[in-house]
């Protein structure tokens, strides 16, 4: 893991902008789970906005279920991403454009009551379009602090899993989704579930200001002496007939009712006509009744009868109630006694060899659904535990790469020992050797320090002393932006180099504040600092963003100081090796060995800056032989030996010799002791 992955500084805007983001992505997940677990139900929703929109729209259209789908998958993983802190710059502004569009759309539903329910919830929490426009209005102002302060959020998984989490928050989504589509919903919040009373259901409360369960619910006979009363007459349930209306004798008959629903019989799923016509024959055998609900016409379910060879009746109930009961065209309901026992889709209908004794003797008479509660917990768990797998897959696979890298470059060492590679002892000028004459560097961070006329200032006395004493080094100063044209002019023609802080991941535009590359290299700097662990620790730099400048700045023609580092939290736990293997991997790895040649590497021990610990020369040595190993382990041997790769620790003129010595040590990046031009003159005759 990287030192930005999970390093927190902790401050009331840090925990603000936290619990904003804990706020808006749980409202996102839920809104979107409880869509996605109903994705026809939210089909229903999108038709019922565009017809208000004035589309002329069918009721089971293809685009409104490709609408649904698509919402549903947008909300939860949006929701997911902001969580975990995926993609945090692209994620915050998509938030915030998916709820500036959501906030005008309730206004809009709030003003006019086009639809009567916004669906922002699907069935599960059903609120007014008021209060669905308040809460989109406060969701969007927190979305607009997030997206503002976005650097504050922190990442709770590591920028090299973030694609893995990703793809499978898109895979998991799309999963449910198909899932509850074929079948029914896996959590049915709807007052038609399983377990259900109707007529308990249907009375109206005490309270006058509240509505019953359910409301509106009629069974009515298609037309008088036909169809419902013809079956009647015709079938055993002749002997019970009764003056009470139809939904009064489908409610309160004590044996077991089938009721097949299909709101559009004209586009309902005929494949499964064979096994409706055997249900049927099951129930004339053990004396149930079989009754279709539609809200087409007589026309639709005559030519369904045709085409089907159907001959249970129907009756008509509402639309809308219809698609309610069960999320399928057409779907079965079972009743015993008013209550519901049984849901089907026309997928998963009963199998009629199961059918082979009287209902209340089979299992599918007698149910035993599960709570929400557990349920949440179920669809939480298909979430988390495949997802853990995965990423200890993906953790296990960097770690073996890293091992055998590792492996590699210790077997190289030794053979490099064992040929005199890093030291030869051979005084015979005709005798190869293998060592290869590295740069060596002090290049100074001027950090923010030094107004103009001081930093001209020391560059003049530093010009002087130099000029008088001529280094054995290459020498470079690392200024502030406001210095970089003034210092390049004092410094023309010497033998120092000028190099900036920092530089924009971005090329050019509205990006207020920053310096691109090309304007670095325009003031007539050759080099730039990039990566360092303050920008990393304040500004939320990430391997991504660094990736970007690093290949910004070399194609604009500057050499590259790249820092690397471990935190005091991560050199106790014994993981540095991991952290800065990691750093050169995500940042550098995708680099040409042509572009390598630029980059020079900078080793910042930050557990030993302002902790009270130090860093020996024998601790920074390992960690220079370490790096070079890394890199020779993807861009080989020549390239390893060829970088340079300075000290970002504590230097001074009094360490700066023994430091040097080392042999993976090519020089220092120096931080307080560049302001001082005695110091940083001490430093650089280190090397002579």
């Amino acid at each position: 893991m990287k030192p930005n992955t999970f390093h927190i500084r902790i401050s009331p805007l840090w925990i603000g902008v936290n619990l904003l983001r804990l706020l808006v992505s749980a409202t996102f997940i839920f809104s979107g789970l409880v869509k996605m677990i109903d994705p026809l139900g939210v089909s229903y929703k999108v038709h019922d906005y565009l017809v208000a929109m004035g589309f002329d729209i069918s009721g089971e259209s293809l685009l409104t279920l490709i609408i649904a789908v698509a919402l549903c998958i947008a909300e939860f993983t949006l929701g997911l991403y902001l969580f975990f802190g995926i993609r945090r710059r692209w994620t915050t502004r998509l938030l915030v454009l998916f709820l500036f569009v959501m906030t005008g759309l309730t206004l809009w539903l709030a003003l006019t009551d086009a639809v009567a329910d916004c669906g922002c919830f699907g069935d599960a929490l059903i609120l007014t379009n008021w209060q669905t426009f308040g809460k989109n209005l406060i969701l969007l102002a927190c979305a607009c602090v997030i997206c503002w302060k976005r650097r504050q959020l922190t990442r709770f998984i590591s920028e090299s899993s973030q694609w893995l989490v990703s793809l499978f928050s898109l895979a998991y989504a799309a999963f449910i989704c198909g899932l509850c589509l074929y079948r029914l919903p896996i959590i049915d919040f709807r007052p038609y579930h399983i377990g259900q009373h109707i007529p308990t259901a249907m009375e109206w409360p005490e309270d006058p200001t509240q509505t019953p369960e359910i409301l509106d619910f009629d069974i009515e006979e298609l037309s008088e002496g036909s169809d419902y009363s013809e079956y009647s007459e015709n079938s055993e349930y002749s002997e019970n007939s009764s003056p009470l209306p139809l939904l009064d004798q489908v409610l309160t008959d004590t044996s077991y009712t089938f009721l097949l629903t299909a709101p559009y019989i004209e586009t309902a799923d005929d494949g499964t006509m064979d096994q409706l016509n055997g249900i049927y024959d099951y129930c004339l055998q053990n004396n149930y009744r079989f009754l279709a609900l539609t809200a087409s016409g007589p026309e639709a379910i005559s030519r369904w009868r045709d085409l089907t060879g159907a001959e249970y009746p129907f009756a008509f109930t509402d639309e809308l109630t219809l698609k309610t009961m069960v999320r399928s065209n057409p779907g079965l309901l079972l009743l015993h006694d008013g209550t519901i026992v049984g849901k089907w889709p026309s997928t998963a209908l009963p199998r009629i060899e199961a059918l082979n004794a009287p209902l209340h003797a089979l299992p599918l008479a007698h149910p035993h659904p599960e709570s929400h509660r557990r349920m949440l917990l179920r669809l939480l768990l298909w979430y988390l535990v495949p997802l853990l797998i995965l990423t200890l897959l993906d953790r296990a696979y960097a770690a073996t790469k890293w091992w055998l890298q590792r492996r590699k470059r210790h077997a190289q060492l030794a053979e490099s020992e064992s040929l005199s590679t890093f030291a030869p002892t051979n005084k015979n000028p005709n005798i190869k050797t293998y060592h290869t004459m590295r740069k060596k560097i002090v290049a100074g961070n001027w950090k923010m320090n030094l107004n103009l006329q001081e930093g001209v200032a020391l560059a003049t006395e530093l010009k002087e002393a130099l000029a008088a004493d001529q280094p054995n080094c290459d020498v470079v100063i690392c200024t502030p932006f406001i210095h970089l044209a003034k210092v390049a002019d004092v410094i023309e023609g010497t033998v120092i180099g000028l190099g900036a802080e920092n530089c924009a991941d971005k090329e050019k535009g509205a990006y207020t504040g920053e310096v691109s590359a090309a304007q670095v290299k325009s003031t007539g700097a050759q080099y730039v600092i990039l990566g360092h662990s303050e920008r990393r620790q304040y500004y939320g730099e990430t391997a991504e963003i660094l990736k970007e400048k690093v290949n910004l700045a070399l194609a604009n023609g500057l050499k590259v100081i790249f820092c690397i580092g471990e935190v005091l939290e991560e050199r106790e736990a014994g993981k540095q090796n991991e952290v800065v293997g990691g750093q050169l991997a995500d940042s550098l790895f995708d680099l040409t060995e042509e572009q390598l040649a630029n980059i020079i590497l900078a080793y910042e021990p930050v557990w030993a800056i302002g902790t009270g610990k130090t860093a020996t020369a024998e601790q920074a040595e390992d960690m220079h032989a370490f790096i070079r190993g890394v890199i020779a382990g993807r861009f080989g041997d020549k390239a390893a030996e060829e970088i340079s790769i300075l000290y970002g620790g504590s230097c001074k003129p009094s360490n700066a010799k023994e430091i040097f010595s080392k042999p993976d040590v090519d020089g220092g990046l120096i931080g307080g002791a560049a302001l001082k031009c005695a110091d940083f003159k001490g430093i650089i005759d280190a090397w002579k």
